[in-house]
């Protein structure tokens, strides 16, 4: 990696400029305040056509502080952890401050409700490569695909990253944590041509731990086949029949779910879901819970953005909507308690009542495989959704071909009521672990 000094050595340090930093600010006059810094550091190299495209170092990171004085909140941030620095960015927040509208709902996490003595999550996999074997295994990948089949006729690359860093977090009810991470990747992307046809497609793999990586040829053959299997992609009529969205893309769909029960939303009453708690969202088969403390998980997390600590907890149960995604802020304008969502979620798991992907296909039946989604047409006020899409067209539970150029389009509140089925091929990719979703009878626009 780039630093000489180890991440977790690194961390010490920086808890300790935390804790000067609270003092300093109570020492001028706030009467709360927290202090959050994240640090990352890695390397990232790109091939393409066997030549080295890019080699990077990342070293970033930066401290910011935010204080309040009765009602007011003031923030300032510096990369310079130097005495002199940290004193003027703590003063620069004092000083906006007292410009501020007093608000009564802003201030600290409640003392209560913090990880004080968070676990362990085993998030933390240091990985020493040299450039050199970075960019061998990028090749790797990269030729293991040009070499699969004849109509790889081009490439756009290979990227691996390995990237470290550390989270600490402090404020002046006296928390102060922190925990190292690490995340690596290699992707690949292809461009796969026949006749007049091309098509670009890719393939990726990512883990905490580099050990756990698919093996590079096996990224670069993935992304070979994506491409390949898109060429002669026809248009389809437009009609209303069922729609699968195919596990690595059916995050997207929970992502507009997450918006609409998200409670900046809720208190700026711009969602569809107002009022929703307690009610059947979802099928009755349906569950979604969120474990926070998987160990080596992506989206793990033992506090949020704000140190309260993460907790399991069940997000739907039984289709009935169980809980919203909180804040500090959003919580108090709501009368509600936050729910340790400052940042964002960590590892819903999406229940599965549908068998693997080719079981998905059969019960789907005819209809609608998705498999890239484009366009930010979804409105979360209302639930109106409309997004270009490609996949394939399915016909008596088998592909026929692939499809592209349709817009697909419905309203969430009964695309979430219309599933019915997903698949236990889970991707684990990102923080919603879910199967394939159907959705019975969307619209399609084709030709």
């Amino acid at each position: 990696m780039t630093d000489s000094i180890s991440i977790p050595k690194q961390m010490e340090q920086v808890e300790s400029r935390v804790a000067e930093v609270l003092a300093l600010a109570k020492s001028l006059g706030a009467d709360g305040a927290e202090v959050a810094m994240s640090k990352q550091q890695g390397l990232s190299v790109s091939t393409r056509l066997g030549e080295v495209e890019t080699v990077e170092f990342t070293n970033d990171g930066a401290l910011g502080i935010t204080v309040y004085q009765q009602g007011r909140k003031g923030s300032a941030s510096t990369a310079d952890l130097s005495d002199k620095a940290l004193h003027q960015a703590v003063q620069a927040a004092v000083n906006i401050a007292k410009y501020t509208s007093v608000d009564e709902f802003s201030g600290l996490a409640d003392k209560e409700l913090l990880a004080m003595s968070p676990p362990d999550l085993d998030l933390y996999h240091s990985k020493e490569l040299s450039t050199d074997s970075a960019i061998a295994i990028a090749k790797e990948c990269e030729n293991a695909a040009l070499s699969s089949d004849k109509r790889i006729t081009n490439s756009d690359g290979a990227t691996l990253a390995c990237f470290e860093g550390f989270k600490v977090y402090g404020n002046s009810h006296g928390q102060l944590v922190g925990y190292p991470s690490s995340r690596h990747t290699l992707s690949c992307v292809m461009i796969a041509s026949e006749n007049e046809d091309m098509q670009r497609d890719y393939a990726y793999t990512i883990n905490r731990d580099f050990n756990l990586l698919e093996q590079p040829q096996q990224v670069g053959i993935n992304a070979a086949n994506e491409a390949i299997s898109r060429l002669h992609a026809r248009k389809i009529a437009t009609a209303k029949v069922p729609v699968m969205f195919r596990a690595d893309i059916a995050n997207t769909f929970w992502g507009h779910f997450i918006a609409a029960i998200s409670g900046g939303n809720l208190y700026r009453k711009s969602s569809f879901l107002l009022d929703a708690l307690g009610q059947p969202i979802f099928p009755e088969f349906l569950t979604i819970e969120e474990q926070p403390h998987i160990k080596k998980a992506l989206a793990s997390s033992s506090f949020d953005n704000e140190g309260v600590a993460t907790v399991d907890r069940d997000i739907i149960k039984a289709g009935v909507l169980e809980t919203y995604l909180l804040t500090s802020y959003s919580a108090r304008k709501l009368g509600m308690t936050t729910t340790g969502h400052a940042g964002g979620i960590h590892n819903w798991q999406v229940s599965a009542n549908g068998g693997d992907f080719q079981q998905m296909l059969k019960q789907l039946g005819t209809g609608l495989l998705v498999t890239e989604l484009m366009g930010q047409g979804v409105n979360v006020v209302n639930g109106d959704y409309s997004r270009g899409a490609a996949g394939f067209w399915v016909e008596n539970g088998e592909i026929a071909y692939p499809v592209s150029e349709v817009t697909i389009a419905g309203n969430l509140a009964d695309m979430f009521k219309n599933i019915v089925a997903v698949g236990s091929d889970t991707d684990v990719k990102g923080s919603i672990r879910t199967g394939s979703i159907i959705v019975d009878q969307m619209q399609i626009a084709g030709n």
